[in-house]
């Protein structure tokens, strides 16, 4: 095999099997990484031409039910800070969003009990009766498919639920018993059935990741075509059972971020804030590879701080909403565009 020759065959046909999934991993270098950035840049210009999506991101809670293992904000660490979001807070958030330019709000926050299906059907009514023309993304993690169907119904657009790994060893390293990779996929299945537009995702480097795991992501990321896909690095958070890990690369993320837009070109694709944590023009090394969204943190300053996932998380200059003159100006700077609309999936051809 050579990783050129498929990397092209994937651009072609958009279908690897796992083996030569695995096979593109194993065999990453400089050279490939290179040449997939070329192709990925390509197939993201056919539909969304210079075009970067802002979304403004607020972090509504770091209470957590939930103790996986990976994670700052999981329940059992007792350092955390914890604070929660009033539905008050929230519209302030988006108050000053719009008046920046964002046209879609992403709400992100633990598995927190307090946001029942009440209380976020109400702020996310609330946020698309003073803002029709934004969309609202939702990203709490596991719920019931009658709690995704009322959020629908309130008008929430989007879901992002990343799958973290398609392999249910793996999968198992990673969280406490409670959780299942089977139960997450079916959460996925319900939230593209009811009609949001679905996310996944998962990390780079996490402990235990093999080349195989990654292999199996890529293939379900080829089944599934999610309409949007967070990846990015594993970066270990002090307090945590995996502190002493080693993080996830940044230049082997960017690789896979231009492998995703080659295996689903139409997907909007986040230049992670862990991306943009992990080094130097991270984020803008991601749009370089294929990436088209980039998601500027529009919470309280107060509260940023706190909502540690990882060690070292940015949430100032360029990767705050304060910072966004800053942004617009990096991007250009590399040849893109910051657009103020709600930056919805598209078709592969652009003029349908």
């Amino acid at each position: 095999m050579n990783s050129l020759k498929l990397l092209e065959k994937l651009a072609d046909t958009q279908s690897l099997n796992s083996e030569e999934y695995k096979f593109l991993v194993d065999n990453y270098s400089q050279e490939t990484a290179d040449f997939a950035s070329q192709l990925a840049v390509k197939k993201r210009k056919e539909i969304y031409g210079n075009s970067v999506f802002i979304r403004g991101l607020i972090e509504i809670s770091n209470i957590c039910k939930n103790d996986c293992y990976y994670c700052g904000i999981r329940c059992s660490n007792r350092k955390a800070d914890r604070y929660r979001l009033t539905k008050e807070d929230i519209l302030s958030c988006c108050d000053s969003g719009y008046g920046l330019g964002f046209r879609t709000f992403v709400m992100q926050g633990g598995e927190d009990p307090y946001f029942t299906d009440e209380v976020m059907c109400d702020i996310v009514t609330s946020i698309k009766d003073k803002y029709p023309d934004c969309a609202v993304t939702l990203s709490l993690g596991e719920r019931k498919r009658d709690s995704y169907q009322k959020l629908f119904e309130s008008g929430a657009d989007r879901y992002l639920l990343r799958h973290e790994t398609a392999d249910s060893c793996h999968y198992n390293k990673l969280h406490p018993e409670n959780l299942t990779l089977a139960n997450r996929m079916d959460c996925l299945k319900n939230l593209r059935e009811i009609g949001f537009q679905t996310g996944c995702g998962f990390m780079v480097g996490s402990p235990y990741q093999t080349s195989e795991h990654i292999a199996k992501d890529l293939k379900f990321i080829e089944n599934f075509k999610p309409d949007m896909c967070g990846i990015g690095p594993f970066i270990p958070h002090k307090d945590t059972p995996f502190k002493d890990f080693k993080a996830g690369s940044a230049s082997l993320t960017c690789y896979l971020l231009s492998i995703v837009r080659l295996i689903h070109p139409p997907v909007l694709l986040p230049a992670t804030t862990a991306l943009g944590s992990l080094g130097q023009n991270g984020r803008e090394k991601g749009i370089l590879s294929g990436a088209n969204v980039v998601m500027p943190n529009l919470s309280p300053e107060s509260t940023r701080a706190k909502y540690e996932l990882y060690n070292n998380k940015l949430s100032t200059g360029a990767e705050s909403a304060n910072g966004l003159e800053a942004l617009r100006k990096n991007l250009k700077d590399i040849g893109y565009e910051i657009v103020t609309n709600r930056g919805d999936v598209r078709k592969e051809d652009k003029n349908e």
